[in-house]
Formats: structure tokens, C-alpha cells, sequence
């Protein structure tokens, strides 16, 4: 297991806008730490990967969007990977999303979590 390595499991999407800068904000907290982190994006999570769609979800009125805080995890050096499963769930396909993604399995996810120092899951 590494020391330096930070997963972030995002299941929460659009539907929950007030639990989706959070995960972004941790993670961009945790590379100004020099972690190395990945963000693995499933179920309604993935959702928030699609071209222009975080730009629309604000966690709160008059605040930032929720894309703001996804540019800035990504600028920060975050890792975007999404469940392959979840792009069907939501009939997408990895066109759909925003180029920085990276799309892995389910055993992938398990194996970033093994060998992860820290998992959070929102």
C-alpha cells in the first residue's frame, strides 16, 4: 500500500448537488499535500463527467458550480477515471464525457483501493 495514494469514490450525482463539490475540494486539498489522487466515478456519479453537465449543478445558490470545482481538481493535478458499467447505466458512452477521463472496471476500483492510503466514498 503507498503512502501517498488518495481514493475518492464518487457515487452521489446531478440529483444531490450538495454532496458533489465536497469530493472535488478534498481532492484538490489532498494534491496541495503532494497526495496522489484518483476520483473513481460510478453509478450517478458519473453523470457529473458528461461534457458541460457540472457546469449546471450549484451546490449552492449563487455560488460556485459544481464544474468550477471539477476544473479545479483537475488543474490540481486530481485523476478521473469512471466506471465502464455506469456509462451503460446511463446509456453513455466515453464521446459523452470530458476528455481528462480515464475509463477502468470494477477491478480496477479495487485495486486503487488496495493500494490506497485512504478511501473516501461520498
Amino acid at each position: 500500500m503507498a503512502d501517498d495514494k488518495i481514493l475518492i469514490i464518487m457515487t452521489s450525482g446531478p440529483d444531490t448537488p450538495r454532496r458533489c463539490a465536497t469530493p472535488f475540494f478534498f481532492a484538490t486539498l489532498a494534491t496541495a499535500m503532494d497526495y496522489d489522487v484518483t476520483m473513481f466515478f460510478t453509478i450517478d456519479g458519473t453523470l457529473l463527467l458528461k461534457k458541460g453537465l457540472a457546469d449546471t449543478v450549484f451546490p449552492k445558490e449563487g455560488g460556485k458550480s459544481v464544474g468550477e470545482f471539477l476544473r479545479e481538481a483537475i488543474d490540481s493535478g486530481v485523476k478521473m477515471t469512471a466506471c465502464t458499467a455506469s456509462l451503460e447505466l446511463h446509456g453513455l458512452s466515453p464521446d459523452d464525457l470530458i476528455p481528462e477521463v480515464k475509463m477502468v472496471g470494477g477491478a480496477s476500483m479495487w485495486q486503487m483501493a488496495e493500494e490506497s492510503k485512504t478511501v473516501l466514498t461520498f
